[in-house]
């Protein structure tokens, strides 16, 4: 048996999941968010307690305290109360230390623990810990929290005054405090989270109902209507767009019944017309047989027009060659001959040198005159499945199926003899041309655009190696 959800789960739970999402969504973003911001309040917190005690410590004081037998010291003991007190004014703070660093090795100088764990002058801390280190010559606070036989803690580390590098003071902030400080913030996070799903919960049930009441009783007059009873109407007002919709109903029964009336008298009305229309219909029938045949006649004449337009459309109408838009169909298809059977193909982009000059200098007639010459000598040297045309100014494009690079070179070669050799006369002016070429293989998995590029790279290169040549470029 398969399953059905009523509209009435369907918005509930649809309502529900988009309340919870995008509450889930912007408490997720604000938790983290809180979290980041409290592990940063805690660096803060040891960064400047660091560099603020740092400053009352004077290295200079503490020189020569390197073991157990310095602990009587005045300089150690004046240290050692200094460090104390400092502790005890922040409960926060688990431990304050001066340490030593001696090489590659860090020894305890002072030790704020009051305990028999404290660390006596000399001591080695072996641990191996990269803020610590740079605490040396600059303030550092741990990005997580480390472990060692004291405990495990996070800590921040400032150099001391005149301790040339050598000399750090130290702040263990104990993990439990920084655990506690979090989990407060877990626990306001799921009180939240508990909230939204009820206040989601009861909201999606409010208005699941106060939208399928009305649904329903639509259902039942639809129902009514199909048995037969045109005349239903619905009562009840939403204030909200269902309104629309039971407005619409009631017009849709109104305008049935109505319907249903005029149909009626409809029928009757046709029952007259229909012997009226036979009599019509032998006329009628003759009439359209003239105009289809008058149809017909317009259709053949429009379809020679279209192919008229059509042929326009893909030729150049100086040249008489294809057009850039017609040539781009060829190149399209050639590729997908490329892909499907791996046929090579080559295309030629030829560029008449200095035509500008002859346009400037002999007129624009006879630079039209030497473009159709130089379209006539090209259609006259290419094979017959190839193609070309005018791709824009002077520019020619040639595409070369079945022909691999060499052999567009000797294309090429071809054209280029064949232009300069050539004079052209032109408007009773004798002119002398020339042309540069660059040719092209295409490469499988090639976009023609690329090809085309690569082409005319290779055109670049003949112009800026003296025009009147053809170069390639594969």
């Amino acid at each position: 048996m398969k399953f059905q959800w009523t509209i009435r789960k369907k918005l509930f739970f649809s309502h529900f999941l988009a309340i919870i999402l995008v509450s889930g969504s912007i408490g997720t973003y604000f938790y983290f968010s809180s979290v980041t911001s409290l592990m940063e309040s805690l660096q803060d917190r040891l960064r400047y307690s660091a560099a603020l005690i740092s400053r009352t410590i004077d290295a200079a004081e503490l020189h020569g305290i390197d073991d157990e037998s310095d602990t009587s010291d005045p300089a150690y003991l004046k240290t050692l109360s200094e460090l104390r007190m400092y502790r005890r004014m922040n409960q926060d703070i688990a431990y304050l230390y001066i340490m030593h660093r001696v090489g590659e090795k860090v020894y305890f100088v002072v030790d704020s623990d009051e305990t028999e764990a404290q660390a006596l002058p000399g001591r080695e801390y072996e641990e191996t810990v990269p803020t610590l280190m740079a605490g040396f010559t600059g303030i550092s606070v741990d990005d997580r929290i480390y472990s060692d036989e004291w405990g495990s803690f996070l800590s921040g580390y400032a150099p001391i005054k005149n301790g040339m590098g050598e000399y750090l003071v130290g702040i263990d902030m104990r993990a439990t405090e920084v655990q506690k400080k979090f989990q407060a913030l877990r626990i306001s996070g799921i009180v939240s989270l508990a909230c939204s799903v009820l206040l989601a919960m009861i909201f999606s049930t409010l208005l699941a109902s106060r939208l399928t009441v009305p649904i329903s009783m639509l259902i039942s007059r639809c129902r009514a209507i199909a048995d037969g009873r045109l005349d239903q109407q619905i009562d009840v007002r939403t204030n909200d767009e269902l309104n629309d919709l039971i407005d619409a109903f009631n017009g849709m029964s109104q305008n049935l019944s109505d319907s249903e009336l005029k149909k009626q008298h409809a029928y009757d009305a046709l029952e007259r017309a229909r012997d009226e229309l036979e009599i019509r219909v032998e006329q009628r029938t003759r009439d359209l047989k003239e105009v289809n045949e008058q149809l017909s006649q317009e259709v053949t004449d429009r379809i020679r027009a279209e192919k008229a337009l059509e042929q326009a459309a893909m030729t150049d109408p100086l040249t008489g060659l294809l057009n850039r838009r017609a040539m781009t169909g060829y190149l399209r298809h050639e590729m997908a001959r490329n892909k499907r059977i791996g046929a090579p193909f080559a295309i030629l982009l030829a560029d008449l040198d200095h035509f500008k000059d002859i346009n400037d200098m002999k007129g624009h007639d006879v630079g039209d005159e030497v473009l159709i010459e130089t379209a006539r000598r090209l259609r006259n040297i290419i094979r017959g499945q190839d193609t070309v045309s005018r791709w824009g100014g002077e520019e020619f494009l040639l595409l070369l199926p079945d022909t691999d690079l060499s052999g567009g070179m000797i294309v090429a070669e071809k054209i280029r003899g064949r232009v300069a050799d050539e004079t052209y006369l032109a408007s009773g002016k004798i002119v002398t041309a020339t042309i540069s070429i660059g040719a092209a293989q295409y490469q499988a998995g090639q976009s023609i655009d690329d090809c085309i590029k690569a082409a005319d790279i290779a055109l670049y290169n003949a112009k800026t190696r003296g025009r009147n040549r053809a170069e390639s470029q594969e």
